[in-house]
């Protein structure tokens, strides 16, 4: 429990130990690994669901993920499987569905690649396609098991924390030595060292795109590492119900154990005293205090909204100067007759039909069919299809609600046209049709532009730019995205694992 004695001036006066402002995956996590550690932690969610883009929304018989079903981190053994611990921490657990194949690539220059679940599947079928660089695709991908293999041996906790950092060098200093080498590193340099094919490059880069929003050369090799390696490793699993199941299920374990959440409860601002954080203040007016307070908004949101009476920090200006937002995504989410899809269709794909356009808005095109692994989301007869694309708010702003629903339209009618020559007759299929744009994820997510999350702006060395839990205002601290080591449902987890543990090292609570 916590010894009162260490509050060292916070929220002397409060109500709750932390204050977790946000019900994504990571304020949650950070929410019930608190909580399980006998602190008295207040969730408050602005939206009436949790999970934020892992959330979900029903619209008649059809039970739509708001994000991707592409999940990682629930497999059954070593250190990495963060959502499965996650749970178990608060007593509660989720039934999976796994998936065999994580994508379809259906890329430019004939590339048609499946990412097998089986490794040696995947790398066998990947070479069939450039024979002449077996070599160097079985060391690049060998290169980031070496990585995930290093993080699946250590309990993966805060970096902020000099014990712990102690405690796991002197267990496994292998591991850690092997972290350190490839943290400055960037997934496009390390490829480039084992292979000189330049569309064998592309595809590579359109692996890290697919999840990190930037090509290899600006993505992590500690991210590429856990995503190139996780997904033959736990696998990908969908969890049954859907996606937003995660949120709920941790909630019901948050809940159970003497933490609360509120819906509804849109924050205002952070109250700081003497430039500490020590409570919140709602939209309502009403207000909360507490001797932490965490942010899971992005670090644009907390310092620019959240907290209006303080001047933007020196650091986050400089953060502001490595990092930018990522584009927002227009999102379609069918209803269709199951006759649509051919026999064998697997439930993830990606399309592109030209390299150069890979990043550009209706480029890339993203599909998640998540009803060929739970049927149960939609009625008998009928898949789910959710396809997505990077696009950009300001291609969304200034426009009448007719012009708004107009262009919403034809945006749609695109995609679909696109959607078409992978799964002929989809029009005729057609039974329900919802689209969102970045409007809409910045009106339900709370995110600023709806965006995705950050992204370099330029090469940066790996993930030694992107900033830990603690801020530079005493008492608040953020999660999420917007710290390391980034986006995925995976990634955040381990930001909230990190973000609880520093702060129970900060009030002392015992470490469980």
């Amino acid at each position: 429990m916590i010894h009162r004695s260490d509050a060292q001036g916070f929220g002397v006066n409060s109500t709750f130990d932390v204050i977790v402002v946000g019900s994504g995956i990571g304020g949650l996590v950070t929410a019930t690994q608190l909580a399980a550690k006998g602190a008295k932690v207040l969730v408050l969610e602005k939206y009436i669901i949790p999970g934020g883009s892992a959330g979900y929304f029903q619209r008649e018989e059809y039970r739509f993920d708001v994000g991707a079903s592409m999940i990682f981190g629930f497999g059954q053994k070593g250190t990495t499987n963060l959502l499965t611990r996650a749970l178990a921490a608060v007593g509660v657990s989720q039934e999976t569905i796994p998936d065999p194949v994580q994508v379809h690539y259906h890329l430019p220059n004939g590339l048609d690649i499946k990412v097998h679940r089986d490794y040696r599947r995947f790398l066998r079928h990947l070479i069939t396609y450039f024979p002449d660089e077996k070599k160097g695709v079985k060391q690049f991908y060998n290169r980031c098991w070496g990585v995930f293999n290093c993080l699946n041996q250590i309990e993966l906790l805060s970096l902020e924390e000099p014990s712990y950092l102690m405690r796991v060098f002197l267990r496994n200093p292998f591991a850690c030595f092997g972290l350190l080498r490839n943290l400055p590193l960037n997934a496009g340099d390390v490829a480039r060292r084992y292979i000189k094919d330049p569309l064998l490059l592309k595809f590579i880069d359109m692996e890290c795109y697919c999840w990190s929003a930037v090509p290899a050369q600006m993505t992590p090799m500690i991210n590429a590492g856990m995503v190139f390696s996780d997904r033959h490793y736990g696998g990908v699993n969908y969890p049954k119900g859907g996606v937003g199941q995660i949120a709920e299920k941790l909630v019901k374990g948050l809940t159970e154990i003497g933490g609360q959440i509120q819906y509804n409860a849109k924050v205002k601002q952070i109250i700081t005293d003497k430039g500490q954080a020590i409570g919140v203040e709602l939209a309502n007016g009403k207000s909360y205090y507490a001797r932490r307070i965490v942010s899971n908004a992005t670090r644009w949101d907390t310092f620019e909204k959240l907290l209006p009476q303080i001047e933007l920090p020196v650091t986050e200006k400089k953060w502001q100067e490595a990092y930018e937002k990522s584009p927002s995504f227009l999102s379609i989410h069918l209803g269709v007759k199951a006759e649509v899809l051919p026999p064998g269709t697997e439930c993830h794909h990606i399309l592109l039909l030209e390299w150069d356009e890979m990043r550009v808005p209706e480029g890339t095109i993203f599909v998640s069919i998540p009803t060929l692994l739970d049927p149960s989301l939609a009625p008998n007869g009928y898949h789910i299809i959710h396809s997505f694309t990077p696009d950009l708010i300001n291609h969304w702003s200034g426009l009448t609600d007719a012009e708004y629903q107009e262009k919403k339209e034809a945006a749609a009618w695109r995609i679909l046209a696109r959607l078409e020559t992978l799964f002929p007759g989809l029009e005729a299929g057609l039974d329900y049709m919802e689209v969102g744009t970045p409007r809409s994820h910045r009106r339900f997510l709370g995110r600023v532009d709806g965006t995705y999350g950050p992204i370099p702006r330029k090469k940066l060395p790996g993930l030694l730019k992107m900033p830990f839990n603690r801020t530079v205002i005493p008492g608040l601290y953020c999660v999420g995205d917007s710290t390391f080591p980034g986006q995925g449902l995976n990634a955040v987890a381990f930001s909230g694992f990190a973000c609880a543990h520093r702060i129970a090292a900060d009030l002392r609570l015992k470490q469980v």
